[in-house]
């Protein structure tokens, strides 16, 4: 059994490396997601109380609050937009350098992170804005996709929900490997879990009018589990110390 040098998780990497010299780009970057999660989440609470007597947010999706012909639907646009490029700034400059020691893992969970709903598919909002919202006179599901801009907004986060569920299990794997973030597996498991199981919900209460409840709470859920994460590298960081002492752990798992 070979046992590590002072300081060295179950990765073999001193706690004091896995956050980049420049630690000051992966405090400011977790401080964009953390605001990205808050703006995001405000922002389509807000939304909802200009949308009229016609729409539901227990029955309506939130890209109805962005759509074609939504009252103030640019917005959500703009909001989204940046959020979106905030969680991609902060998945791949803050995630992914604090969990480094976890080798591929973190990285694939930081890149899924970065290309999932709340990354790439906000940062794309602009381009898919749905034709009409369901609240609308006329409108139809079909016709909500009759555009580019619906069809893209229906693949993008169709996909975008799936890569989500895989970065938090990633991220999970690769918490599991360095001892300051074990104890976080079992929540960020947890919530990829949740997330599988309000999609699925999402789907199967269309016809009884509940899309957009479970919708939300697919949003809320996500948001939370991020900002959350956000505050645990802020914390992380502020407890790394140049030199580190501590048990001698094992290098094989």
């Amino acid at each position: 059994m070979t046992s590590a040098a002072p300081g060295l998780t179950r990765a073999g990497v001193d706690p004091a490396v896995t956050l980049p010299a420049g630690r000051a780009s992966v405090r400011r970057w977790a401080w964009a997601g953390l605001a990205a999660q808050v703006a995001f989440v405000a922002g389509f609470l807000i939304a909802a109380s200009w949308q009229g007597p016609g729409y539901s947010p227990l029955a309506h999706s939130i890209s109805d609050m962005y759509a074609d012909t939504a009252p103030g639907g640019l917005f959500l646009v703009v909001l989204l937009s940046l959020c979106g490029a905030a969680t991609i700034g902060f998945a791949l400059r803050s995630v992914w350098p604090s969990l480094r020691a976890a080798g591929w893992r973190a990285l694939t969970g930081s890149v899924l992170l970065a290309l999932s709903i709340v990354g790439l598919g906000d940062l794309l909002s602009p381009v898919e804005r749905l034709a009409c919202r369901i609240a609308d006179p006329g409108c139809t599901p079909v016709g909500q996709l009759s555009t580019t801009g619906g069809k893209l907004d229906n693949i993008i986060s169709s996909i975008g929900l799936l890569v989500l569920v895989l970065a938090f299990f990633f991220l999970a794997s690769a918490m599991r490997r360095i001892d300051a973030w074990q104890r976080w597996t079992a929540p960020m498991r947890w919530v990829g879990a949740l997330t599988i199981v309000f999609t699925v919900a999402t789907v199967l209460t269309q016809e009884a009018g509940y899309t957009g409840l479970f919708e939300r709470l697919v949003a809320v859920t996500g948001a939370a589990m991020l900002a959350v994460l956000a505050a645990g590298i802020l914390r992380q960081d502020r407890a790394v110390q140049p030199t580190t002492g501590g048990r001698h752990d094992d290098l094989t798992d």
